[in-house]
């Protein structure tokens, strides 16, 4: 399998991209979806959200100071 960055996959084997996707090479080709949940049950006018792509995860946090986090109720992914 050839990826979007022009770099050979063996059939069966899977990896992580810079952008947080667990992709699989098959005879079939390139399969890929998300190695993170988004949160969706939060205050929005309180809290955002921030992105870590060493972790692949996200965390909620209150707009006004960082260190405090915020309960979320729902997650996607």
């Amino acid at each position: 399998c050839l990826d979007s960055k022009k770099e050979l996959h063996e059939f069966g084997s899977k990896w992580r991209t810079d952008d947080c996707f667990d992709c699989y090479c098959t005879k079939d080709g390139i399969d890929c979806c998300t190695a993170f949940v988004r949160p969706v049950g939060y205050d929005e006018e309180k809290c955002v959200n921030i992105f870590n792509k060493e972790t692949c995860t996200y965390k909620t946090v209150e707009k006004d100071d960082h260190s405090k986090e915020c309960p979320v109720h729902e997650w996607v992914g």
